[in-house]
């Protein structure tokens, strides 16, 4: 059975830089072909295109991340938010179908909440 996220691509924006180094690892250990980590907005924008999946802090020292996240899902790339801030339902309002996995999590719950953002992309491009 391949790896949950073997192959893929992914984009890592996270302002800690502990978190961010663990992601890393984490999705390597999970098949990830290659991950670029962003600590901030100008970073993600100038990551090179196209990855496959994101991951995205909800804030980056105090910067609302959300123009961001809405940009690449307007490219169709699927992400989850990954955050602290998760009692804000009108941050998250905007994005009703996107999975949002609360700090602190565990490995395997992200490593499911990505790919099943995947999945779900796959199955509407195919409906």
């Amino acid at each position: 059975m391949p790896a949950p996220l073997s192959g893929l691509r992914i984009l890592v924006l996270e302002d800690e830089a502990l978190i961010a180094l663990d992601v890393d690892q984490l999705c390597r250990d999970h098949g990830a072909e290659d991950v670029i980590l962003a600590a901030n907005l100008r970073e993600a924008q100038l990551a090179a295109m196209p990855y496959d999946v994101a991951i995205i802090d909800v804030m980056l020292d105090g910067e609302p991340t959300l123009d961001f996240a809405r940009s690449i899902q307007a490219a169709g790339v699927p992400f989850v938010f990954a955050s602290g801030y998760d009692q804000l339902d009108e941050l998250f309002a905007g994005f009703p179908d996107v999975r949002l996995v609360s700090k602190p999590y565990s490995g395997e719950d992200l490593v499911e909440a990505v790919t099943a953002s995947i999945r779900k992309l796959s199955a509407s491009a195919d409906g």
